[in-house]
């Protein structure tokens, strides 16, 4: 298994981040290892660092390595439909967006490793700092991942928290919005009174549009290889990457949003049970992006 601890800075990203990021590597592929790359982004170098490796952990740039063996970024289909200022929805004013960027993290591996064991193997519905830390460092060694410092861990740890839970400076004394991760907003995560405990908010999580949820399905089923033209309700709720993981999403709740959507006038996945099978199915076979232009288009 080949992930990254590191990058982020201990930083989650903020508002305004990603398109700066984005839009500076448009312009020169090399932008991130430039001289100018503090003063055009306005801001220190831990935090270049740090747009820098949340624009590849959501999925909105990629980088590649060319023949002088430097690295260059370039955007993504993603990012070209989302970002530019002609784009769908280039500062991330609507929660479909806030969804597609969660979706994103929750299934990368490489770089959001502690993301993805939160979101994808971690099972019950309350969790500390202190337990999640024995969880992932258990699971990455399963995974061979053994030359690791818990320092590193609990760093990462402690961002990952962040991205989802407002800070208490936030809460208490600074109303500049820019300070929290803009995924808070989806509410994925909430902190208990004695402000060590945080449980996921599991359920229909109906600021996720449906368009959204589609995306992310068929997104699974091109993942998973699968040429079948139905999948088992259990896989899209239960398996690692899957929508009903990264969302929190459990059975009954995918259900309801099944049922709903196959009661539109052209639904492209139904759901059906029979003899204890509970089964969604393929009726039209588009790929994944399709779900995203359909519903910024609408």
């Amino acid at each position: 298994m080949q992930t990254s601890f590191s990058g982020h800075e201990t930083f989650p990203f903020r508002y305004g981040w990603l398109k700066k990021g984005v839009d500076a590597v448009s312009a020169n592929p090399r932008f991130f290892s430039s001289d100018r790359a503090m003063i055009d982004l306005g801001v220190g170098k831990n935090m270049v660092k740090s747009i820098k490796y949340w624009c590849s952990a959501t999925g909105l740039v990629e980088s590649k390595k060319v023949a002088d063996g430097r690295t260059e970024y370039e955007p993504t289909t993603l990012s070209d439909i989302l970002l530019p200022d002609s784009g769908y929805d280039p500062f991330f004013e609507d929660p479909g967006s806030l969804w597609l960027l969660q979706w994103s993290i929750a299934t990368n591996t490489d770089f959001c490793a502690t993301w993805f064991f939160l979101f994808n193997h971690w099972h019950g519905t309350e969790f500390t700092k202190e337990s999640l830390f024995q969880g992932l460092k258990t699971w990455l060694m399963k995974q061979g991942v053994t030359e690791l410092s818990d320092q590193a861990l609990k760093r990462d740890i402690d961002c990952c928290v962040r991205t989802y839970v407002t800070s208490r400076l936030t809460k208490t004394s600074v109303s500049d919005e820019s300070f929290d991760c803009p995924l808070t907003e989806l509410n994925l995560i909430s902190e208990m009174a004695d402000g060590r405990t945080y449980q996921f908010r599991r359920g229909e999580q109906r600021s996720l549009p449906d368009e959204i949820l589609m995306f992310s399905i068929a997104d699974f089923w091109e993942r998973t290889g699968e040429s079948a033209r139905s999948l088992s309700l259990e896989r899209l709720a239960y398996d690692p990457g899957s929508p009903g993981q990264a969302f929190k999403m459990d059975p009954e709740s995918l259900v309801r949003r099944f049922e709903f959507i196959s009661n539109s006038s052209q639904p492209a996945f139904t759901y059906e049970e029979f003899g204890g099978m509970k089964q969604v199915f393929k009726v039209e076979d588009h790929p994944a992006i399709h779900w995203i232009h359909k519903y910024f288009s609408n």
